[in-house]
């Protein structure tokens, strides 16, 4: 099979590669689509090393049809189309004994720690498949993990009907998360980030936003005029680093200053530098914070609101591109961030 292998930090290579064998609890994948994460990235450039071990293939966003099937699976059939739930949880740790599978302590990932989509091939466990309707494209398809993604955080944070919210962040997962909340709140959202080409694309796309430039504007101070003074329900910071300027604090405390009275912060960002709380900003709210890792069983969610036209998968889709050309893909979301958000490959 051909497969975009990563064969050293910073360097892909188009090859070819055996086809996975499939065990008999598991189904072989053909790839129709598969989508480039910010942890793809962050993988491409290294920064997931030791974990990550080249020569591999990422991609952990996809979805194809099956064309292989082992004799123990009884929920499909050869030609059947699946998104395909990436993670591998250990089944043994103290999360994974109380069902949280997300938070468990060894948990691995198709793309990220096993061969993944960037190969015209994938073996999976049945239970990872998410059958697709025919409303469903591949290339939707694969962007039913990032949207799983959204969903998970707003179910983590408890997202209400009728909630307002705050979304620090119009990245990847922040457009993901801005999605799956407008599935259950009509009212206001604000969108805070530093590019106004991605705060567009939110904007554009949906009603009842605001967006806020933290490089012209304290968001907060927004936030607070906007709510005359309630602030949000709920806050997801969706950064992962911090990019401080005249008018901003850290996104976590910037959250956690912008929700109202017993208010939730969810965060998702994967900072590595601690984030500056002043806890009785957090105490004399009452509030409560919340972290969210990856998706657990949201795919169904996702799913379920593409099919009926709930999501807007292309307003975040920069560009479709063939996998073969995976190097390009990767250097115009490194060099342009202001104009590719997310690429979709194909096969």
């Amino acid at each position: 099979m051909n497969a975009a292998v990563l064969t050293e930090y910073g360097k892909i290579e188009w090859q070819t590669v055996p086809v996975p064998e499939i065990n008999d609890d598991q189904v072989l994948i053909k790839v129709g689509a598969v989508g480039i994460c910010g942890s793809d990235l962050h993988i491409y450039n290294g920064d997931f090393a030791p974990r990550t071990q080249t020569p591999m293939i990422q991609g952990h966003e996809f979805a194809g049809t099956i064309v292989k099937i082992g004799k123990n699976v009884k929920k499909y059939k050869i030609g059947d189309r699946a998104a395909v739930d990436p993670i591998i949880p250990c089944g043994q740790c103290a999360a994974c004994k109380l069902g949280h599978y997300p938070a468990c302590t060894n948990l691995k990932i198709l793309g990220v720690d096993v061969n993944g989509g960037f190969g015209e091939y994938v073996a999976a466990d049945e239970h990872m498949l998410f059958r697709l309707p025919p409303e469903i494209s591949d290339k939707h398809g694969a962007l039913v993990e990032l949207f799983s993604i959204g969903f998970h955080a707003c179910n983590r944070a408890g997202l209400q009907k009728d909630d307002t919210a705050v979304i620090w962040g119009s990245g990847r997962v922040g457009q993901a998360i801005l999605q799956a909340a407008r599935t259950k709140t009509k009212n206001t959202i604000f969108m805070i980030d530093v590019l106004d080409e991605r705060l567009n694309i939110a904007a554009n796309a949906f009603e009842n936003l605001v967006t806020i430039n933290a490089d012209d504007a304290d968001p907060v101070a927004k936030i607070m005029e906007v709510t005359k003074g309630r602030g949000v329900d709920v806050a997801f910071e969706a950064v992962g680093h911090a990019r401080l300027t005249q008018h901003t604090l850290h996104p976590v405390r910037g959250c956690v200053q912008s929700i109202r009275g017993a208010g939730t912060v969810c965060v998702l960002g994967l900072a590595d530098e601690p984030a500056p709380l002043v806890m009785k900003e957090l105490i004399w709210r009452e509030a409560k914070i919340v972290a969210s890792r990856v998706s657990h069983g949201e795919f169904a969610e996702a799913i379920h609101h593409l099919k009926h036209g709930h999501l807007k998968p292309d307003a975040i889709v920069s560009a479709d591109i063939p996998a073969a050309d995976a190097n390009q893909a990767f250097a115009l979301l490194e060099t342009e961030p202001e104009k590719y958000l997310k690429i979709v490959m194909h096969f």
